[in-house]
């Protein structure tokens, strides 16, 4: 009866260890969540007041009065569906290019043998450490040369030849296959496009998906490289129509946020549909299989 009793004792405790453990961990992520999402509310509060509320101090969160229109005109002021679908035709060809790419490249350095793999390799993984603003005079120079300024060519180009970045992730994601695979797939008559395209990329959904995901942001976050090599209004992307919405003497910071708000909607949905294979991905990246 003493040990059942002294046993029942340590279980109630360790019980309440665990619950005060968990109520600790949880309020705490909850305190960080609120921090980090201050912002995207005090985005909206702007986003809702009119010129005059967002000076008002005391500063007020919600205004009296909340000004809805603002969702309405930002899309009036300037053509920002055109700046949208732009960038939505810049992301597509841009994802194209690294999905054909970049699997091509990678399955070479990664399965493949021939002289000079480890240099070229070297290579390749070395640009990623020169920063884009030191290329961007001999690339404008060669863009112009080539009759392509005020066209998309420039910002889809590069990622028919696969980004660095991507690169290494898919090379480190199929080390971590077993070699097995690629020598049962030729016993059985499977050519080398055949072991890539039907064998290793079927398993390659979540660093796919990471290339795909991280394509989609980078592009529609992308500003300087638009700026410098469009010159067409018809031709803008959306950052570039946000920057529209500032002015030389002042910013129509109602305006600012409420656009910001509508273009950060696609990111957020991208992301909630991603989310699985991106931490998937991004977790087996580097393990040996």
């Amino acid at each position: 009866m003493k040990t059942e009793t002294t046993f029942e004792a340590m279980k109630r405790a360790h019980r309440r260890r665990q619950i005060t453990t968990s109520v600790v961990t949880h309020s705490f992520m909850i305190l960080l969540s609120v921090i980090f999402l201050l912002p995207i509310f005090w985005m909206f509060s702007t986003a809702i007041k009119s010129r005059w509320d967002i000076f008002l101090w005391p500063p007020v969160l919600f205004p009296e009065v909340p000004q809805w229109v603002n969702f309405r005109d930002v899309f009036t002021r300037v053509p920002m569906f055109r700046f949208i679908g732009n960038t939505f035709y810049l992301i597509v060809l841009k994802t194209i290019g690294e999905l054909l790419a970049v699997p091509l490249i990678a399955y070479g350095f990664a399965r493949l043998k021939f002289p000079g793999k480890g240099i070229f390799f070297m290579l390749v993984i070395s640009t990623m450490m020169i920063p884009l603003q030191t290329k961007l005079i001999p690339l404008y120079s060669m863009y112009v040369k080539a009759g392509m300024i005020d066209t998309y060519w420039p910002l889809v180009l590069p990622a028919f030849s696969g980004t660095p970045f991507f690169i290494f992730l898919l090379i480190q994601y199929m080390k971590t296959m077993p070699r097995d695979l690629d020598d049962a797939a030729k016993i059985d008559g499977v050519g080398t496009f055949g072991i890539l395209y039907r064998i290793l990329l079927p398993l390659c959904i979540p660093a796919l998906t990471i290339i795909v995901t991280y394509t989609f942001l980078w592009t529609w976050n992308e500003f300087l490289q638009p700026l410098i090599y469009l010159n067409s209004y018809e031709k803008f992307t959306i950052q570039m129509g946000l920057e529209m919405f500032k002015g030389i003497w002042s910013v129509e910071w109602n305006l600012l946020m409420a656009a910001t708000l509508s273009t950060m909607t696609p990111v957020l949905v991208m992301y909630f549909f991603a989310q699985k294979h991106l931490i998937g991905g991004i977790a087996s990246v580097g393990m040996k299989g």
